[in-house]
């Protein structure tokens, strides 16, 4: 190297931030994919990391670093911590990824991408299922579409509906008065939600093309005791534990298609590698690792 020449950095750490994070399964992922890649240099921590912490664990990353994955609320208290952040990370309000570079702190939100990716994925296993064969040059299209809940998670899910062609979904919310700030997602969104009560869901879902749930582990299952079939539609539950949740197994004994929430968390992750390494995510060895990893909580 001659002198004066600038020294080439090679970033090799990444990490997932929250409190507490120890149950997170994006080492697991991340792990995955570096192995299947051959980056046998890069490493995936987990760090406990509360939002008071955030401003100073960012302050403190060297050249080493090359992105973080984050879990709320450190999702939004990051926004104002980052040099640049993707319209679609500010729409939703929401970054769970920041990618590092010699140029500074890049926000972006892989959990939409998460949700697009698992949707299609069950509704073409729909169309194969009824039909005996797919269509892979026509996306599908979701014409009414649910969302259960009206937190954070369900910011992104209006923004992947819209992707998938849904502008008028119904939002069901456990109180009218605490969709505010999805409402204001919504207009960013250039969305048209209808908001709901949830104690009216299980009369209405069936209704729907697509439902998304939203809603915490467990938090669904007074709605999943009052399901009665028949349904049709495609649930995905983000929820993934257990496995089935209450709603899913409501739902699928009533008649209805689901896709595992696990489906959103492995597309996201695979995102998330490839805005990290600069490489396409080699998804069935991160799947593989994935279910591996799930039998065992």
């Amino acid at each position: 190297m001659a002198e004066g020449e600038p020294v080439q950095v090679t970033r090799r750490r990444a990490a997932v931030l929250g409190h507490p994070v120890s149950h997170s399964l994006s080492p697991v992922l991340h792990r995955a994919a570096y192995a299947a890649l051959g980056l046998d240099d890069r490493s995936y921590s987990a760090d406990d990391v509360t939002e008071d912490a955030l401003p100073a664990f960012l302050d403190g990353l060297d050249d080493t670093w090359a992105g973080l994955s984050l879990t709320m609320p450190l999702k939004q208290a990051v926004i104002e911590l980052l040099d640049d952040v993707t319209p679609l990370a500010l729409q939703v309000r929401a970054v769970n990824t920041v990618v590092l570079d010699g140029e500074g702190r890049h926000g972006s939100n892989t959990d939409v991408h998460g949700l697009v990716s698992a949707l299609r994925e069950g509704l073409l296993a729909v169309s194969v299922d009824r039909t005996g064969r797919a269509a892979p040059f026509a996306p599908p299209v979701v014409g009414s579409a649910a969302v259960l809940g009206a937190g954070a998670t369900a910011a992104s899910a209006l923004a992947a509906l819209r992707e998938l062609g849904c502008i008028e979904p119904v939002v069901y919310g456990r109180s009218l008065v605490r969709t505010a700030d999805l409402a204001e997602v919504a207009e960013r969104l250039d969305v048209r939600p209808r908001f709901v009560l949830l104690d009216d869901a299980a009369r209405r879902l069936p209704g729907h093309d697509v439902i998304v749930s939203t809603l915490p582990p467990h938090a669904a299952d007074g709605l999943a005791a009052e399901l009665a079939g028949p349904v049709e539609g495609l649930l995905l539950d983000v929820a993934y534990d257990p496995r089935p949740t209450a709603l899913a197994a409501a739902w699928r004994e009533a008649g209805g298609d689901t896709v595992d929430g696990e489906r959103m968390l492995l597309h996201q992750a695979a995102e998330q590698v490839r805005l990290m390494t600069g490489r396409a995510a080699p998804l069935e060895a991160m799947d593989a690792a994935l279910q591996e990893a799930l039998l065992t909580r």
